[in-house]
């Protein structure tokens, strides 16, 4: 039985590697940064998130290339977000799951801008940042997402959760390990009653809804999480301060990685409030 498992799962590897190189084919002739985005694993998590259909993850993966070439999300640098971080609504986290993954928090109840194209430009450049930052043979990260302090004041309107869904599901296949909602006030049902019908199904799999007073739900982010490492805010032992300051010398030190990721000529950027000189990092 085992060796007929192993075999059939050979014969899925062996049709699924065909599946990419008959991707790769179907594609117009890729140079630049489209070809280093293009690699055998990214092709492969566009055909998962299409299960498999070829057509339908090639019309996927153009419209990506489209948006990343008029977007151009690996030049976005921290101090031209980092206004947006000021509260720690979104920052990447300390730790990592049980898998070795990454982890982004987010804080929604610290909504500090009212702009839909900062919100997301902030987002986007987090996601590329988390990325680049993933343990070696980690495609996936994982969001933790605490509703402390949530009202629907700090909410963020719904046309923009519906292109930061788009972005994320359209742009970002197969990323998302899980999303944990952490505690979500009564109100956001009516919220997330609107929201959810612009989430595709897997996606939405991968949501969880977690309640700290809930033994079930305490016992899903065991799974996921060493309780030692985790929050308080997430019924953990550990504790999540953020400092933006330390952040955002953080961030610039890795616009530098993502700089020479990308092979681009990058400028020292100028101290903004909440920022540091990247030249001061480099020297430190």
């Amino acid at each position: 039985m085992f060796r007929r498992r192993a075999q059939n799962q050979q014969e899925i590897d062996t049709e699924h590697d065909e599946k990419v190189r008959q991707l790769r084919d179907a594609l117009a002739p890729l140079s630049g940064r489209s070809l280093m985005f293009c690699t055998d694993v990214c092709l492969r998590r566009y055909l998962e998130a299409r299960n498999w259909n070829l057509d339908k993850a090639r019309k996927m993966l153009e419209e990506t290339l489209k948006w990343r070439s008029t977007y151009k999300p690996e030049e976005i640098r921290w101090h031209e977000v980092a206004h947006e971080g000021e509260t720690g609504k979104v920052s990447k986290a300390n730790f990592h799951d049980r898998n070795g993954r990454s982890v982004l928090i987010m804080r929604p109840g610290k909504q500090n801008t009212a702009s839909p194209e900062g919100n997301i430009r902030h987002l986007v450049y987090l996601m590329e940042n988390a990325i680049l930052n993933l343990p070696e043979g980690q495609e996936q990260m994982s969001w933790l997402i605490d509703f402390n302090g949530w009202s629907l004041n700090t909410n963020v309107p719904i046309k923009t959760a519906r292109d930061i869904i788009y972005i994320l599901q359209n742009h970002y296949p197969e990323r998302l390990a899980i999303v944990v909602l952490y505690s979500p006030p009564r109100i956001f049902q009516a919220f997330w009653k609107v929201v959810k019908y612009f989430v595709d199904q897997k996606t939405f799999q991968k949501i969880k809804f977690v309640y700290p007073n809930n033994k079930d739900s305490l016992e899903l982010m065991k799974t996921f999480f060493d309780t030692d490492n985790l929050p308080s805010e997430f019924g953990g032992k550990g504790t999540l301060e953020y400092d933006h300051e330390e952040f955002s010398r953080l961030m610039a030190f890795d616009d530098v990685k993502t700089a020479k990721f990308w092979g681009l000529d990058e400028n020292p950027c100028h101290a903004t409030k909440g920022t540091l000189n990247q030249r001061r990092i480099q020297t430190q």
